[in-house]
């Protein structure tokens, strides 16, 4: 039951990160033509994209700022031209910064807007710019990373939690609204063990890995194999949440 990418251009926003990588490197690893979009991290784009194996037309790294709607038009239409085609979206662009909850000043309002423009404006005007490119073969698909932040309301700050259920109810909506010819799917992870994390305290990431039941955090390519699952086998899936979190929502 498994569908072959090949012959098909993905578009990952937030590619050269550590989750985005993954995804950029199972797609690829799927048979896809690969854009790994960067905001500011075009050097270790360039690389990945360099390292992804081999495919037709090539993969390249690409400016995807999701905070500037007009520079994500432009890219559409680059990518319009350069590959008349992209099936595939994964809004995995994003940002945060530890808060604690209870810290309601911390939370200042730079930081909100921060956090709601590249979180939840971010995939809604990546999806408005290439819904043409997505919808002309009727089976484009949107991927949506979120996290269980959304329904957990336990994560980096309020913002970000209250960011990420924006996110799932945004997939639901856009799901309803662009079926048939596209697919709109959340993909949720709990915490994942990125570089960015394992820089942390041993302690605090052992707590966060005692809280879940299958006892570890999540690895970054067990979430980029969600997203290459809702590619090429949950072919009839659509606006769902799918968690990928080691059951954490159960503790």
């Amino acid at each position: 039951m498994t569908q072959s990418l090949k012959g098909r251009v993905a578009l990952v926003t937030g590619g050269a990160g550590g989750i985005g990588e993954a995804i950029c490197r199972g797609l690829a690893a799927a048979g896809a033509t690969v854009l790994v979009g960067y905001n500011r991290s075009a050097d270790t784009a360039a690389t990945l994209a360099a390292t992804l194996p081999a495919a037709e037309p090539a993969h390249a790294a690409v400016a995807a700022p999701v905070t500037d709607s007009q520079a994500l038009q432009a890219l559409a239409g680059q990518i319009a031209e350069h590959y008349g085609r992209c099936d595939l979206l994964v809004n995995c662009a994003g940002t945060t910064r530890f808060v604690p909850h209870a810290d309601l000043a911390g939370l200042d309002d730079a930081l909100i807007d921060d956090i709601l423009a590249t979180n939840v404006r971010g995939p809604f005007a990546a999806v408005r710019a290439l819904q043409p490119l997505l919808a002309q073969h009727g089976s484009g698909l949107v991927v949506n990373i979120s996290s269980i932040a959304a329904v957990s309301a336990m994560g980096s700050n309020v913002m970000y939690c209250a960011s990420k259920a924006a996110v799932d109810n945004m997939t639901k909506s856009l799901a309803r609204a662009l079926a048939p010819a596209i697919r709109v799917v959340s993909v949720s992870p709990g915490l994942a063990d990125t570089e960015f994390v394992k820089s942390m305290d041993q302690a605090w990431r052992d707590e966060q890995a005692g809280r879940t039941p299958l006892q570890r955090l999540a690895e970054p390519e067990e979430v980029a194999a969600a997203v290459v699952a809702v590619a090429t086998q949950l072919t009839f899936t659509t606006g769902a949440v799918i968690p990928v979190d080691g059951g954490r929502q159960l503790s």
